[in-house]
This record gives C-alpha cells, structure tokens and sequence, in this order.
C-alpha cells in the first residue's frame, strides 16, 4: 500500500512548469486556506473531490474499558469527509 505524502503532491504540481520551491508555495497555500475554514467552523467543498464538513459531538457517558467506571466524554467538534459521485466512481472502477 502506498501513501501520498505532501512531498508528493509538491513534485506532481512541479511537473507542470513550476519549480518545487512554486510548487510548495501553491501546495502549502492550499492546506492554509482549508485549515483556516476549519478553524472558522466553515465547511470545505472541492468539486469533484468530496465535501469536508465539521460536525459537532455532544458530550455522553462512556466507560473505561480497564476499570469498568463511568466516564463523561466531553463535547468536540469532528471533521467527516463525504466523497464526490464521481470520486466514489473513480475509487470503485476495476483495474
């Protein structure tokens, strides 16, 4: 199995004519931009990629599974991603 890492990213965008100190300029601009929608409680929605959202959690009752004891679980906020129709029909094509 395989990882995309940023590193990655920055060497695809640096073959279409950029240098890869450009390119590391464009990659990190577009994880600002992302991140700071989150940071405002915005949701993110790349077309053709898929929809990040931020959903809030309640607070509930949970359990510690070494003791058994009750504990409460703060409330949070998650990120979900919903992907795209067409990324979801790219992911299930067969090769």
């Amino acid at each position: 199995m395989r990882v995309l890492t940023k590193n990655d990213l920055i060497n695809a965008i640096a073959v279409h004519g950029l240098s890869k100190r450009q390119a590391a300029v464009v990659v990190e601009a577009v994880f600002d931009l992302v991140i700071k929608a989150f940071e405002r409680g915005e949701d993110v929605r790349i077309v053709g990629f898929g929809h990040f959202r931020i959903r809030k959690k309640a607070s509930r009752k949970g359990r510690n599974p070494q003791t058994g004891s009750e504990i409460e679980i703060t409330a949070r906020r998650v990120l979900t991603f919903k992907p795209s129709k067409g990324l979801k029909a790219k992911v299930n094509t067969r090769r």
